[in-house]
């Protein structure tokens, strides 16, 4: 009876990271969308401050520029620190290795599968979780674009 509930659990657990599996194209076509949405985003933002402040056309480009230094400089920085976050992640991941070693240690082979299994299904119920809240927080701000309301 252990064992076809192993096999269940691991079964689901497979099929959930198939349905994951995202290709590079999918990514890339993702990225690009989100990157039109942003600037379509952006101009809207300058045409509503336009209309709220009536702002002529050079205080207009003036604010355009000014994004778009603000724009290159947060980028420096995210490549600034990019060395800084892959060492910290590498430090998280050899940490998470050593608990897992350690709880191998601890645990009967079986309680060291099922433990596995249930770490897996808590992972997928957190980014089941923050997937939702994504969705959540986009509808937010529609209906605050609806409403009138500035972010």
């Amino acid at each position: 009876m252990k064992k076809l509930v192993l096999a269940a659990a691991f079964i689901v657990t497979g099929s959930f990271a198939m349905a994951q599996q995202v290709n590079p194209q999918d990514k890339k076509i993702n990225r690009e969308e989100m990157h039109k949405k942003m600037e379509q985003k952006q101009q809207e933002r300058i045409a509503e401050m336009q209309k709220e402040l009536n702002l002529n056309d050079s205080q207009v480009a003036k604010i355009k520029s000014l994004q778009e230094k603000r724009k290159t400089e947060m980028k420096a920085e995210f490549e600034k620190n990019r060395g800084e976050r892959q060492a910290k992640m590498e430090q998280m991941k050899a940490k998470r290795q050593q608990m897992d070693n350690e709880m191998k240690s601890i645990l009967s082979p079986e309680q060291y599968d099922k433990w596995q299994a249930s770490r897996k299904a808590k992972m997928e119920e957190r980014k089941a979780m923050m997937k939702e809240k994504g969705l959540n927080g986009e509808r937010r701000m529609t209906k605050r674009a609806q409403s009138g309301t500035s972010i």
